[in-house]
């Protein structure tokens, strides 16, 4: 395989941490009380509780403004579209996988360095079936929701570097509970949640003794909340006040505070880096008008929500804790992206990635070590129409003239009311881009954008060899994706 070899450096530390990456499933800036304690009324007090412990990132996005690229940056440390997914998402069905079999993951990376790696939770990076009656079920529109016990499953998370996946397809998708490459059970949708926050507690209790006499484990725990259907418990219902999205929100927090307690009581606290995280802003099937109305913004004071181009479709809560290295109560203004963690994990670790890996990946260990932070950086966004957008600094370019997504005004409204078909805002002074600046800065404009073009062209983001892209990509779409 391209991947196999590693160069071996000399690591910073004398212990490897065990890793937890929890990610949350269309949860907003705003959804997280300590980030918007003037404009959001849902409890989170675990979720603070861990900000207070760690290093609170503020400007922290996601790759994309929809989860399935999302998720394949965070794993690869590379720009989904790369590949051939140019908009949209997996269709939870019988997808061919869309991390390629002979590309590095983080899992992979992490298991050659001697870690166990358990992804339990939201796959949705495409897998197949071999079962004809998978087949016959997708055809019915059933999906791999379908899929009866039984079912094996191919070029899933245990193709990929995880020595155990514990999970469902995607969140549209959850009577169907896999593990390995089986499907051992068709559950109620209700339940995933709970038994997700169950699964991965059971796990660190299983992998104390073995992390504690220096078998270290990474553990992925991508959550199906608060993603539509939304599906509170009946213990959980009414808790928020604001409905049954706020209701999920808090249970989704409980289920972080499980995390938190299992880490405590087994003893791996101290030698545990954990994030958490969210794959992109919060969507507006969660009703956010009605929210707003009762006074409570999941994108805080950001512009838009899942799926525009715009901050609040992938500007997202992360907090990182590790005890000893990061300071308690800390803050970065870092701009920083989902991509980074594999550059970051091979930092802490000592090894080299090679050049055909990790291409949009920044380590955050500087960051994370010293108030200083890490070199800035250029971090590009992608919407569900697949729409560009490129960060620098205070500078924030979108090459389209509406949302790019779900938002309003959408691309061909903006374009028949005659808005520039570029937007241009200074985060610095305008973080709810207000004021479209492009026509006042067609330097800034000319600039970023030749950057995107040279970060094509090359195949990769960061210093390094050149690569190739999957597909070829077409910087300014002219249609929208199917949603």
């Amino acid at each position: 395989m391209r991947f196999a070899i590693f160069l071996l450096c000399t690591s910073l530390f004398a212990e490897k941490p065990n890793i937890v990456y929890i990610l949350a499933d269309d949860l907003g800036y705003g959804d997280v009380q300590c980030l918007n304690p003037q404009r959001g009324k849902i409890a989170t007090p675990h979720l603070d509780k861990l900000a207070s412990q760690g290093m609170t990132f503020t400007d922290a996005h996601s790759g994309s403004s929809v989860c399935t690229p999302t998720r394949y940056g965070l794993l690869t440390g590379r720009y989904a579209w790369r590949t051939r997914l140019q908009a949209g998402v997996l269709d939870g069905g019988n997808d061919e996988p869309l991390i390629a079999a002979d590309r590095l993951t983080v899992a992979g990376l992490l298991k050659a360095q001697g870690y166990s790696t358990a992804c339990i939770g939201k796959w949705h990076l495409g897998f197949q079936s071999k079962s004809s009656a998978a087949k016959g079920a997708k055809k019915k529109g059933m999906g791999n929701g379908g899929l009866p016990v039984g079912a094996e499953i191919i070029g899933g998370p245990v193709t990929r570097g995880f020595d155990f996946f514990w999970g469902c397809s995607n969140a549209r998708t959850m009577s169907a509970l896999i593990e390995g490459d089986r499907v051992i059970e068709t559950i109620e949708p209700i339940t995933m949640l709970p038994r997700l926050g169950k699964r991965a507690v059971s796990y660190v209790k299983e992998q104390a003794s073995a992390a504690k006499a220096g078998k270290p484990f990474f553990l992925y725990l991508p959550l199906t909340s608060p993603h539509t259907p939304i599906l509170p418990t009946p213990e959980w219902q009414g808790k928020s006040g604001l409905g049954d999205y706020g209701d999920f929100v808090m249970m989704t927090d409980a289920i972080v505070g499980d995390m938190l307690a299992a880490l405590d009581e087994a003893g791996l606290a101290d030698n545990t880096l954990i994030i958490f995280t969210a794959d992109n802003g919060c969507s507006p099937q969660a009703g956010t008008d009605k929210l707003e109305k009762q006074g409570h913004f999941a994108s805080e004071q950001l512009r838009g929500y899942k799926a525009d181009i715009w901050d609040g479709g992938h500007r997202v809560p992360f907090f990182v804790r590790w005890p000893g290295k990061v300071r308690a109560g800390s803050k970065s203004a870092q701009l920083i992206c989902h991509t980074d963690f594999m550059s970051t994990c091979s930092e802490i670790l000592g090894t080299k990635l090679p050049d055909n890996a990790a291409e949009d990946s920044v380590s955050l260990l500087p960051a994370l070590l010293s108030d200083a932070g890490s070199p800035a950086r250029t971090v590009i966004h992608h919407s569900i129409n697949g729409r560009f957008a490129v960060r620098e600094g205070r500078w924030n370019l979108c090459l389209c003239p509406g949302s790019g997504g779900w938002g309003k005004p959408g691309d061909a409204d903006a374009a028949k009311q005659g808005m520039p078909a570029v937007q241009l805002y200074d985060l610095s002074t305008d973080l709810a881009e207000t004021k479209n600046l492009s026509a006042e800065h067609p330097d800034i404009v000319t600039k970023l954008t030749k950057q995107l073009e040279a970060s094509i062209a090359n195949g990769r983001s960061t210093p390094g060899a050149r690569q190739t892209n999957d597909v070829e990509i077409v910087i300014f779409k002219t249609k929208a994706s199917k949603q």
